[in-house]
């Protein structure tokens, strides 16, 4: 096992995570509902078939697709959409 893939998989996921959209929606649902057990298992299997989505289409991809490109291509997006974001400020 690669345990410094490993780890900093985890710490990459955990940081973009903290404070984001999903875990403000996981406080509203656990504050409405009053079931945190529920809520938890729930957002905690979509955050997992979500990140082996994200594995498996990553690898397909890295197969046919340079990784340069790929970082070119994720760094564009992410410009792309912090731009959207900031003149979209309504």
């Amino acid at each position: 096992m690669d345990w410094k893939i490993l780890f900093s998989s985890f710490g990459l996921v955990f940081l973009a995570e903290l404070g984001d959209k999903t875990q403000l929606t996981t406080m509203m649902l656990t504050a409405r509902s009053n079931a945190p057990t529920f809520v938890f298992v729930g957002a905690a299997a979509a955050l997992v078939l979500s990140a082996l989505l994200g594995t498996i289409f990553g690898e397909a991809l890295d197969k046919v697709v340079p990784q340069s490109l790929i970082q070119i291509g994720a760094g564009i997006a992410f410009i792309g959409v912090g731009a959207f974001l900031l003149l979209n400020r309504g």
